[in-house]
């Protein structure tokens, strides 16, 4: 039996503006993962895949043709064949997750991260990062139709990244630990529908959308800088501007402006929403004195679920050194 794990991401900085080449900046959240098991199987069986999560019971075998794959075939299928193995080996994999879905925190990448790792450790394979990355990436084109590439990145390094789409990819450390609240607004967030709304959008007034995303560019450099350097002042003060940004771009919701601001007004040092916007979750820049007082209030203020991570100066990919169908908890719990 192998079993391989993989983290959550949310965006800091540069969503939207991240598909027409600006940079942004993600970084991994480590108390919500994926987990896949893989085990042999007996001859004839093929390969099972099992998501209970979901509901779902896969079995690349008995697939009918004239159905779609799904994500979970899709990704098992890609590993296998970058491994120069058959499709038809016979093998059950498990998959389940605490990474809330919909919500812009990278559940579909994750997943697929963690099915990719554990399928390739099953045959005495270790792929790179990259290699990782670029086999989840193209299950991420099913997920989201024209995907930046940011999540597969972050989550297969699960370190912060620095990430230009097709130009450059740049992992770094930051200078001084960054302490995340995360609340989740219950929404579903259809990052495909959303992105496709921003592109009409830019198409009908370009040269305002143009100038949307330099400035949300920009930010995305100077918020890099200000975590290498550990300014947490500037990055909570970058936060806060890129998301009236993506007020101006109409990505944002009510209830996301409203966690926000209770946020704001219980002492964080910035915050915004994250991801595609229109529901799924926002986060909040905070010190270990707002900490707990901005988790309670965004609990009371409506948010359906709400997480604290943290960024450490020293990061990587970790070991899945358990097997739990317990949610992923804080040091203090989930609320």
């Amino acid at each position: 039996m192998t079993v391989a794990c993989a983290p959550g991401k949310i965006i800091l900085v540069g969503e939207h503006a991240v598909v027409y080449g600006r940079p942004a900046v993600a970084v991994p959240v480590s108390q919500v993962r994926a987990e896949a098991t893989v085990e042999d199987a007996e001859e004839g069986q093929g390969v099972i895949i099992a998501a209970a999560d979901l509901g779902l019971t896969l079995s690349l075998m008995q697939r009918e043709p004239d159905r779609a794959p799904h994500p979970l075939e899709v990704t098992v299928t890609g590993v296998l064949e970058h491994l120069g193995l058959s499709t038809e080996e016979n093998l059950t994999i498990t998959v389940k997750s605490t990474v809330p879905i919909a919500r812009g925190l990278g559940s579909g990448a994750a997943v697929s991260t963690a099915v990719t790792r554990a399928v390739a450790q099953h045959f005495s394979v270790e792929l790179t990062s990259e290699e990782v990355s670029g086999l989840v990436y193209e299950v991420e084109r099913l997920h989201h139709g024209t995907p930046s590439g940011i999540d597969n990145t972050v989550i297969a390094y699960e370190r912060p990244v620095y990430f230009i789409r097709g130009e450059r990819l740049e992992t770094f450390q930051v200078g001084r630990a960054l302490s995340l609240v995360i609340g989740d607004t219950g929404v579903s967030s259809p990052t495909r529908e959303v992105v496709g709304a921003v592109r009409q959008a830019w198409q009908r007034a370009r040269e305002r959308y143009e100038d949307l995303f330099d400035r949300v560019g920009a930010i995305a450099v100077d918020v890099r800088q200000a975590m290498e350097s550990g300014d947490l002042g500037t990055v909570g003060l970058m936060m806060d501007e890129n998301h009236r940004l993506l007020q101006e771009m109409d990505v944002s919701s009510p209830l996301l402006d409203s966690l926000v601001d209770v946020a704001k007004r219980r002492g964080a040092l910035g915050a915004k929403l994250s991801g595609a916007g229109r529901g799924g979750n926002m986060i909040a820049l905070v010190s270990a004195e707002t900490r707990d007082g901005v988790q309670r209030a965004l609990a009371s203020a409506g948010a359906q679920c709400v997480i604290h991570t943290e960024v450490l100066p020293e990061t990587g990919p970790t070991l899945c050194l358990a097997s739990s169908s317990a949610p992923a908890k804080t040091d203090d719990g989930m609320i």
